[in-house]
Parts: structure tokens; C-alpha cells; sequence
């Protein structure tokens, strides 16, 4: 049987996951650390999946959103998958290589003694990934897997069913169940996936979510790493390029209607600048979008919940106060839809008691809120909860580097929005209620690795004075490391 695709009856299945996973540890101890050989085979049979089925694969995504943008998908989970996945295999050999450290006191080492650190697989990694971008964040996080030279069980979305069918049909045919199991199944399944004594753990979701996998994991000590999300900021400077920055900002936030953990959350504009950066964002939608609803560049919401969600946030924030900026250029009538689209919109003046500023959004809407000082603005970004992404846009070089390093977040892209997720040799990741650990690049390899501590000891009998009876010698060691 290959890469099967396990459909879960959760009694019945959880015995039968169990039974993988003891599968893929056997074949992983038998074999031992596979060959650079071997794990850019396996990143390359990934690649080939992407490649050959780049047609199939937009099309399910489709179908899955009710709409979505074939272009977008193509570009965000098929080339921003390979990207990843190339970059590994381009530089797996080298980072396989012993890093070495030094010993000791130095003496040792001029006497032989050597140390170093062997990055070792971990084993069996298993990998929950979201719906918003189902096979982006399931083959990207193989490129530093793979490179790591372990084997991977992937439990997929089933808000995306035909996707994810989709993505166990593919592993069926590239891989053995010993390599790559996709097990498919609803909450049920997924809390018995996590509940396995898997050698890593990678979530990507919702924050409330992880406390319940993390909470999973932790009965059998696995190490998790966590990609979540929270509320990702937008700081324009009174020196920034407005309409820049607004064809910038929206850009980020319309593409796949918002569902992004890291599309911009809320903006902090000088309150003299609020109007002329609603009057460009109207133009930098209007320009990308003259037409929404029947626009195939332009996404749905995922389903009913989630578009009553965000449509229950406009509701709460006109209610409370809030002016609501409705961008639909073509002035088209969404009352009647065979999908789930939201017009991109803008909520002036919200306040903290509004449900749009307390949970994350995940849709094509966006706060903007007036500031009177950079201080200001940094004191309410560090008044929350960290966020995954934070965005600066100005031209202000001393203000750039006090909005950096006074506030705290997963990661910052200056002058525009999410990129920096898409820089193969930065860490992406979370910090606090946005994530714990990173990968992509160096570090996915490191996060799915054991970075082993090896140390050779000197022939010549050094440490003999380190050992009972002490005497004169050793009080004199132990002495001179007792000193400022």
C-alpha cells in the first residue's frame, strides 16, 4: 500500500494511524539517516506532484472555495510551494554537513579532543495543515522535512475536501506509506492525529485550536511547532507614499479574500491621513478589481460559517459606531451569490469592545484606526497580543528601526505586506499567541532535526586529575574557574 490516504472512522482509525506511525519508526530505524541522495529523490518527487498537477490542483481549490482565483492558487500553492522545495534540495547537502564546535578548555583540543554537532532526523513528523492554503502549507513544510530526512504524516484539511482527496491521491502515487501518509477525517480524527507519539508535531491553524493540539501533544511530550496567526498590524508613517502603500495593503488583503495569517489585520494611520488613505484604497481595489462578483480574480469566503463570520463583524462594528467603507466599484448587488463573496471593506473609527478588533479576521476586512504619534502607535501594538506579521510602511530610517525593535512579532515586512514569508532563507513563524518555533530555509531543517552533541575525547588521559583522590592539581583547576 502507498502514501494511503486513511479515511477515518475515529474508534476504528486511531489503532490503525497507531500502526503507521509504528510502520514509518520501523522503516526508519532500519534504514538509519538517509543519503543526501534519498531525501532530495523524495523532495523531487514532491516537486513533480506540483508541476504535473498544477491544473488539477487549482481546480480543486476551486472548487473547494466555491470560487477561487485559478491565477492566485497557481501562484500560492503551486510555485509558492516548489520554491521551498527547490531551495532545500539546493542546499541540503550542505547543511547536512557536522558543524564544528569548539572544546573545552582549549587545551583539550590541542591534545585531540574535538566536538561537534550531528544534525540528526528526528523521525516521523506529523504535519496538520489548514484550509487557506492547503497545499502550500502542507509541501512547503516537506522541504525542510524531507531535507531533515525524516518521514511525514499529513492530516489534511476537511474544510477542503476535494483537496485534500486530491492531495492523497497524489502521495499515493510518488511515495510508500513508509515515506508519506495522508490521513483524512474531520475534528475527531484530527484530535487523535495530534494525540500520536509522533517525533515532531506541526500545526498550522487557529490559535484556539492549538491550545487543544498542543495540550494533545504534550501527554506524549512531543515537540510541536505552532503556525497560527493573530492580528497583524499595519503602521503607515506620516512619511510613507500613501498610494503605495494602499495598492500594497490591499493587495495582501484581497488576495484569497484575506484568508491569510498574515494578511493585515488593522491599520494605524495619522489621524490627518485616514481619508486620503481610504480615497487610495478605493482606487488600488478599483483598479485590481472593476468587478467583484463575477470576477474570477476575486476569492469567496471558505463557507456559510465563516462568510456569516465576517459579515456578523460588519454588523457589531456598525452597530457600535464605526464607519463602514464598502469597496465595490461596479456597485453590484451581493445579496443574491452562488458563492460566498464579500466586497473588500474598510471599518473607520473601531474601538476595542468591536469583534472585528479582537479576533483575528481571516476575510477581506480591514480597521482603520487613527493615531496622533508613532508612540501611540507602537504603545497600542504592544498593548495586545504579539502577532505573527507586523508591517511598516514609511520612509523614516530612525522610525523604522524604533518601530522594529520596540515592538515584538513573528516577523516584519517593511514597505509592503506578507513577504517576507516568501524569503526562502528567513525563519517564518509565531511568537507567543501567534506560534512557537519556525521553519522555512536552514532553520525547517534545523526545527526538524536533532541537533545531536558529540564530543571525542583527548587519548591522552587529561581529566585523570578530575577523578578521586582529589588532590593539589585539582583544587587549583577547580580554584582558577572560581573568579570574576
Amino acid at each position: 500500500m502507498s502514501a494511503a490516504a486513511i479515511r477515518s472512522e475515529p474508534a476504528a482509525d486511531t489503532k490503525r494511524m497507531q500502526e503507521v506511525l509504528l510502520r514509518q519508526r520501523a522503516a526508519h530505524i532500519k534504514d538509519g539517516p538517509p543519503s543526501a541522495e534519498v531525501r532530495i529523490a523524495r523532495i523531487d518527487r514532491a516537486i513533480g506532484l506540483l508541476v504535473d498537477n498544477r491544473d488539477a490542483i487549482a481546480e480543486a481549490l476551486r472548487e473547494d472555495f466555491g470560487h477561487r482565483s485559478v491565477d492566485a492558487s497557481l501562484f500560492t500553492d503551486v510555485s509558492g510551494s516548489i520554491g521551498p522545495l527547490k531551495h532545500a534540495r539546493k542546499h541540503v547537502k550542505s547543511w547536512m554537513k557536522r558543524e564544528r564546535r569548539k572544546v573545552t578548555p582549549a587545551a583539550l583540543g590541542l591534545f585531540g579532543a574535538k566536538a561537534h554537532i550531528e544534525y540528526q532526523p528526528k523521525g516521523v513528523v506529523g504535519v496538520i495543515s489548514p484550509w487557506n492554503f492547503p497545499f502550500n502549507l502542507t509541501f512547503t513544510p516537506l522541504a525542510g522535512i524531507f531535507a531533515a530526512g525524516n518521514r511525514v504524516m499529513i492530516k489534511p484539511s476537511e474544510y477542503t475536501p476535494r483537496s485534500s482527496e486530491l492531495m492523497a491521491r497524489l502521495f499515493h502515487q510518488a511515495y510508500d506509506e513508509s515515506e508519506v501518509a495522508v490521513i483524512l477525517g474531520g475534528p475527531e480524527v484530527g484530535h487523535a492525529f495530534s494525540s500520536l507519539p509522533f517525533d515532531h508535531l506541526l500545526f498550522t491553524g487557529a490559535t484556539a485550536i492549538a491550545y487543544h493540539v498542543q495540550r494533545a501533544a504534550a501527554e506524549n511530550l512531543v515537540p510541536t511547532t505552532l503556525e497560527l496567526g493573530g492580528k497583524s498590524p499595519v503602521i503607515v508613517s506620516r512619511s510613507a507614499e500613501l498610494p503605495l502603500a494602499a495598492k500594497r495593503v490591499m493587495n495582501g488583503k484581497t488576495l484569497n479574500a484575506g484568508q491569510i495569517c498574515l494578511a493585515p489585520d488593522y491599520m494605524l494611520v495619522p489621524k490627518d491621513r485616514v481619508q486620503d488613505f481610504v480615497g487610495e484604497a478605493v482606487k488600488a481595489v478599483t483598479t485590481m478589481f472593476p468587478t467583484l462578483k463575477d470576477n474570477p480574480d476575486y476569492t469567496s469566503a471558505i463557507n456559510q460559517r465563516h462568510y456569516d463570520r465576517l459579515m456578523g463583524y460588519i454588523d457589531d462594528a456598525r452597530a457600535k459606531g464605526a464607519e463602514i467603507v464598502e469597496i465595490n466599484p461596479a456597485k453590484e448587488d451581493f445579496r443574491q451569490q452562488p458563492f460566498h463573496k464579500i466586497p473588500p471593506t474598510l471599518v473607520l473609527n473601531p474601538t476595542d469592545d468591536m469583534k472585528i478588533m479582537k479576533d483575528e479576521i481571516f476575510g477581506p476586512l480591514l480597521p482603520v484606526k487613527a493615531y496622533d504619534s508613532m508612540d501611540e502607535a507602537i504603545a497600542y501594538v504592544n498593548e495586545h497580543p504579539r502577532p505573527l506579521g507586523l508591517y511598516y510602511f514609511g520612509n523614516d530610517a530612525a522610525e523604522q528601526e524604533r518601530v522594529v525593535t520596540r515592538t515584538t512579532s513573528g516577523g516584519v515586512t517593511v514597505n509592503d505586506v506578507v513577504m517576507h514569508v516568501a524569503m526562502e532563507d528567513l525563519p517564518f513563524g509565531g511568537i507567543g499567541p501567534s506560534g512557537m518555533g519556525a521553519y522555512h530555509g536552514v532553520d525547517g531543517f534545523r526545527t526538524f532535526s536533532h541537533a545531536k552533541a558529540v564530543f571525542q575525547q583527548a587519548k591522552s588521559d587529561l581529566t585523570a586529575m578530575l577523578r578521586p583522590p582529589f588532590g593539589a592539581k585539582f583544587r587549583k583547576v577547580v580554584s582558577g574557574g572560581i573568579k570574576r
